[in-house]
């Protein structure tokens, strides 16, 4: 087992009265909430073990929480750094495309659009090379295009 040296932190005053904000009330993360309790207890001087049962995190991830309030500050060891997360499958002219495409009439012999009829007409159209189902609900979604409830109703005839 490695033996490691104890973390001392010394928060300045305004990260204190900043971590006593975030403590006292208002809506925050859990996360960010469990980091400034470590914070706050790790600069109470008690050990990374007894800090990480206390707010029911690893030794590992207390230690980090302390490194990166000595190294960056209050703001990086309290919040994440923004994620890139996955690249869009669509460009923007191929949404307007299809967004148009939805709000035209369905295809001969359909009454509506449906998320499925919408990716196979697409593709078909050559509007995108491939496009999946998800990513045309996804699109109509934030679009707020439901046009599947659009009603066309045929009414038989009356003699």
């Amino acid at each position: 087992m490695r033996a490691y040296r104890r973390l001392r932190v010394h928060l300045s005053k305004g990260d204190r009265a900043k971590l006593d904000d975030i403590l006292s009330g208002g809506i925050q993360s859990v996360r960010t909430v469990l980091r400034a309790l470590a914070l706050h207890q790790l600069h109470d001087g008690r050990p990374v073990s007894e800090v990480a049962a206390n707010v029911r995190l690893t030794s590992k991830a207390v230690r980090e929480i302390g490194r990166r309030y000595q190294d960056s500050g209050l703001e990086q060891a309290l919040y994440d750094k923004p994620r890139p997360g996955a690249a869009g499958l669509l460009e923007d002219s191929q949404k307007q495309r299809i967004i148009a495409m939805v709000c035209s009439d369905p295809p001969e012999g359909r009454a509506r659009w449906t998320v499925r009829l919408v990716a196979e007409e697409a593709v078909k159209r050559r509007l995108v090379p491939r496009v999946g189902r998800e990513t045309i609900r996804i699109l109509l979604l934030h679009h707020d295009l439901k046009p599947w409830r659009e009603k066309n109703v045929v009414r038989g005839r009356t003699q």
